[in-house]
């Protein structure tokens, strides 16, 4: 069984490698390290699951509580991702219980997560649907012209 773990500020370069998984453009590990680090004054946490005798962790899953007008108090789930090489072994799952008793230990009415759609993403819908989520809407984005972009027709 997978042990789940929260990473204190610090410790944050032991989930970067999962974490380089799944945002590849925020590497290096150091500068995503920094980057997640930066984002614990606006709530961010993040744990990991841990194979026995191993201090990098095999899944991570990075995480806020937050309120809204729209879904009241919620756990939001902003990244979540096991490395390919250690797929297969219970640790999606274990992070998905532990995130779902932290929603209800923190208060939580919901707990939420976007996800990309590619084909890639199947084994993750599959994990999201076998712990009790459901697709409860769309998600739009835009590029801003503060980022460099322009507004999109």
């Amino acid at each position: 069984m997978p042990e789940i773990r929260e990473f204190h500020e610090g410790e944050t370069l032991r989930a970067a490698r999962a974490l380089l998984e799944l945002r590849p453009h925020r590497a290096p590990a150091e500068a995503l390290a920094a980057l997640a680090d930066g984002q614990r004054a606006a709530g961010y946490r993040l744990a990991g699951s841990f194979e026995p005798g191993e201090d990098e962790a095999a899944a991570v899953a990075g995480f806020r509580v937050q309120e809204n007008l729209a879904w009241g108090r919620h756990l939001y789930v902003d990244d979540l991702v096991t490395r390919a090489d250690r797929r297969g072994r219970g640790h999606g799952g274990a992070l998905m219980r532990w995130l779902a008793e932290e929603a209800a230990r923190a208060g939580c009415e919901q707990l939420h997560l976007d996800s990309g759609v590619g084909a890639d993403r199947e084994d993750a819908h599959r994990l999201y649907f076998n712990t009790g989520l459901r697709i409860s809407s769309y998600h739009f984005q835009a590029t801003t012209a503060g980022a460099g972009g322009g507004r999109r027709r």
